[in-house]
């Protein structure tokens, strides 16, 4: 008799061996919940270097969004790590995260949640770390309003830096300036990064200067 999960394993295993889901640096996923399925394989990771980020969200849904944030931190060369937590569901995980997160490196809590998206908010009152929420438009999401505004109107004392709608790739680089402030490679690096944005300004002007019209004077 054919052993169904060993062969449907095997048949997953080949899809993945170009990539890797892992809890520092360099991280590159192309199905969300691949990974997840497989119980039984253990993700590559890079145990030489701790994470000075930690990004977490409601649930795996919600990478499509979060990883524009990995992108960023991958980018800058910054150790990050990323799990699933839920304010709602795993109540006991969110608080043991919290509460060891200075404890293990962490310096600065990337948290997108979406619908009721308490977790930004759980996590700030439970750590003086720096928490940043991702509002996320999800499913359950009323146009992304609710996620937006449980993030976004937390009470005094308890601040939680939120970007915008989906805004995850703004979240990494907020990161990376907050993490800037005590760490000059880090600065410098979102200093270039800075610079490029203005680059790309000039280069579209540059290319709008070719567009032709009769009464167009530039």
């Amino acid at each position: 008799m054919v052993n169904v999960r060993s062969f449907a394993k095997k048949q997953l295993t080949s899809q993945i061996s170009n990539y890797y889901y892992k809890s520092v640096h360099r991280y590159t996923i192309s199905d969300k919940n691949l990974l997840h399925k497989l119980h039984n394989i253990k993700p590559k990771t890079n145990t030489s270097m701790n994470p000075l980020v930690s990004i977490i969200m409601g649930s795996t849904s919600d990478l499509a969004v979060m990883e524009k944030a990995a992108k960023v931190l991958n980018d800058f060369q910054i150790p990050f790590e990323i799990n699933a937590l839920s304010a709602h569901r795993t109540p006991d995980q969110v608080m043991q995260f919290a509460r060891e997160a200075y404890g293990r490196g962490i310096r600065v809590i990337i948290a997108g949640a979406g619908g009721a998206a308490h977790l930004p908010g759980v996590i700030a009152a439970l750590t003086p770390i720096p928490v940043i929420g991702v509002p996320i438009k999800a499913s359950i999401s009323i146009d992304g309003w609710d996620s937006i505004l449980s993030i976004l109107q937390m009470p005094p004392g308890i601040p939680v830096a939120t970007v915008g709608l989906d805004g995850a790739q703004n979240a990494g680089i907020l990161a990376a300036q907050i993490l800037g402030t005590g760490d000059k490679n880090i600065y410098q690096k979102v200093e270039t990064y800075k610079a490029s944005l203005s680059q790309k300004i000039e280069k579209a002007n540059q290319e709008l200067a070719t567009i032709k019209f009769d009464y167009k004077t530039n």
